[in-house]
């Protein structure tokens, strides 16, 4: 498989790479809509953490009329149940499973790979980190919801895995609903996840990039 355009961040000061956050943007953006926050994390050299925010390819989405974006996967209906193309989802999820072998060729071992994303990229982080076959080291969901929830085959190696969920308590773009459902799905699968609401839209704050940054911390360490 070709592998994603991605914009890449090593560590600072030259520190040696060994854990890698794969980080996927919402719809319409690309990868460089997350890119400026990991200087704001102020994450120990000790992490070597390699920051990889690939982009979408750019496809026709429903409920933009049809508009050619970036997506990770299509749209249909924009109701509480999110109707969905779990095909192209899918077939992202098999695109940042290639990244993620990469970067096991690259040295870093599965467990200390982070698989992170942002609304439309949260869904495809969900169904991307639950079933790969190798362990990681946590998923982070932001503003998203589990859209495969009802399909998904999670590879009992994840069993375990840390997971951080955030959501902004107004957001008009995903409800926090949505977030709280994920919440409660995952539960029911056995996982304990970390849960944050904040009072913001669909979007971050700054006090969500320090929550962010402490649970990357303690997950990696």
């Amino acid at each position: 498989m070709e592998l994603l355009p991605a914009i890449e961040m090593d560590s600072p000061n030259g520190a040696a790479v060994n854990a890698s956050i794969i980080w996927l943007h919402g719809l319409g953006a690309d990868g460089s809509d997350f890119a400026p926050l990991v200087p704001q994390l102020s994450l120990p050299d000790i992490f070597g953490v390699r920051f990889i925010f690939p982009h979408a390819p750019s496809i026709p989405v429903s409920i933009n009329n049809g508009f050619v974006m970036p997506a990770w996967y299509d749209i249909k209906e924009m109701d509480i149940d999110r109707h969905v193309d779990e095909e192209q989802l899918q077939q992202s999820a098999a695109a940042v499973h290639a990244l993620i072998d990469r970067e096991i060729e690259r040295g870093v071992d599965s467990s200390r790979i982070i698989v992170a994303g942002f609304s439309q990229g949260g869904a495809v982080s969900f169904e991307a980190g639950l079933t790969y076959p190798k362990p990681l080291a946590g998923i982070m969901a932001l503003s998203t919801y589990f859209a495969t929830a009802d399909s998904i085959k999670i590879n009992p190696i994840q069993s375990g895995m840390p997971i951080l969920v955030c959501h902004g308590s107004m957001d008009p773009v995903v409800a926090e609903a949505l977030g709280k459902k994920s919440l409660a799905t995952l539960k029911n699968l056995g996982f304990e996840p970390e849960y944050n609401s904040y009072p913001m839209e669909h979007s971050l704050c700054p006090q969500q990039i320090v929550d962010i940054a402490d649970w990357i911390g303690r997950t990696l360490s």
